[in-house]
């Protein structure tokens, strides 16, 4: 619906006949392979009976934007979706005039226009008849418009998506505002467009940055978090992937391990539904720590993450599981100690006289005398230790020695030093 610029505007009404209850939502949603909780099955039919957007942040891959799409899916709604990115303009967002459609028409049009000029008799009059034109060339015809002021215009009820809004500068939020408070637009040349039916608008962020509070303050908020083991195992049966039921409850144990590691990235709800796939397609049917070290890249985006996740793996498929030391290595020779790795404990075999050799090599008379910085005096009388004792010796200074380091420093307070003359 189009309004004049300044007329009464309407308000756009929700349609509350998509979802009966709470209960509704979730079977709505289960239908289309999107399992929910009771606060996320809440807060959707919430916000279908108000008619208010939905702010969902939480970290990536925990099923924001696939909300949307399953919102989209369940109502038979058609989706609009308006990816944020860092330096996106409201001409992205909002609308822009197809200034090429424009020319195109002024070109086709000159003839026209020639007529229209031939009884002018000024530059003025003539620049006064072409402006009285200007509604021809700013008009719906050669509007372009974006996600946000198609979802206005639509003249069927839309779910408009508007994803990583964390990315897009805070300029753009402004341009938000208007939009989420009234689902309108205002188009200067033209008037405000006010939308007959409320679309369901979800903004999603992965928390890269803080919004504004005037954003949020006109959305209902939802904070996604992992969901529990349970739960999340009941997704990946749901995703039909292919894993037998023991090796998707095990696969779930052990990424829920992984996110406890001191990881770059933690891994996603949707990355653990392709770890399932992945290893159904290589038929695996029990998860050892070798096929899963082999795999886990579909999940470890980054390479120190791939290290640390494969050294947990063994612990995390096995917690009584042996983990090699670093210092295990054969180079066929013996280092005369051993490692015990249990909890900690790390000891050296006696029998293989580490002790003996350690003793041996602190000696202080094993090197020559002059390693340890000093002169022996020739002849050295043994010790208790059976070592020779090293007998300190005393340097003389010379007059001449002393005048150059003391004569010229002028006392205490005058710590410069002076080259002798």
């Amino acid at each position: 619906m189009t309004s004049p610029a300044g007329s009464p505007e309407t308000t756009a009404t929700p349609r509350p006949d998509d979802f009966t209850d709470v209960d509704d939502v979730a079977r709505a949603f289960a239908e289309h392979g999107y399992v929910t909780d009771r606060r996320l099955a809440t807060t959707t039919f919430v916000m279908s009976r108000l008619g208010k957007p939905l702010l969902l942040e939480g970290p990536a891959g925990v099923g924001k934007t696939e909300l949307a799409k399953t919102l989209a899916r369940a109502t038979g709604r058609r989706l609009l979706r308006l990816q944020c990115y860092e330096g996106q303009d409201e001409t992205k967002a909002l609308y822009e005039w197809d200034y090429g459609k424009q020319l195109l028409y002024t070109q086709i049009l000159r003839d026209k226009a020639a007529e229209l000029l031939t009884d002018t008799t000024s530059m003025a009059e003539a620049v006064d008849r072409v402006a009285e034109q200007d509604s021809a060339f700013f008009s719906e015809r050669f509007l372009a418009a974006r996600p946000l002021l198609e979802a206005v215009r639509s003249p069927e009820p839309v779910v408009l998506l508007i994803d990583e809004v964390d990315r897009a500068d805070e300029a753009l939020e402004a341009v938000l505002l208007e939009m989420l408070a009234e689902y309108q637009v205002s188009v200067p040349e033209i008037g405000t467009f006010v939308a007959e039916h409320a679309p369901y608008v979800i903004l999603t962020s992965n928390n890269t940055r803080d919004l504004s509070a005037a954003l949020k303050r006109r959305c209902l908020h939802l904070f996604l978090e992992y969901p529990d083991a349970e739960r999340e195992l009941e997704i990946l049966r749901s995703k039909k992937t292919g894993l037998d039921d023991a090796a998707a409850s095990q696969l779930v144990d052990i990424v829920r391990g992984l996110r406890g590691l001191d990881l770059r990235k933690s891994p996603s709800i949707s990355e653990t539904i392709d770890w399932a796939r992945v290893l159904a397609v290589l038929g695996v049917t029990d998860l050892d720590a070798a096929i899963l070290a082999d795999t886990v890249s579909v999940v470890a985006k980054y390479e120190r993450d791939v290290e640390r996740s494969r050294a947990a793996l063994p612990r995390l498929v096995d917690p009584n599981a042996t983990v090699p030391h670093p210092h295990d290595h054969d180079h066929g020779h013996d280092h005369g100690h051993v490692h015990d790795h249990g909890p900690g404990t790390h000891r050296h075999d006696e029998d293989t006289g580490g002790k003996q050799v350690r003793a041996a090599k602190d000696v202080p008379g094993r090197h020559d005398e002059e390693y340890y910085g000093q002169r022996s005096s020739g002849s050295g009388e043994g010790t208790a230790g059976g070592a020779r004792e090293i007998p300190a010796t005393t340097r003389s200074v010379t007059a001449a020695q002393g005048a150059r380091s003391f004569a010229n420093r002028g006392g205490p307070k005058n710590s410069a030093r002076r080259r002798p003359v």
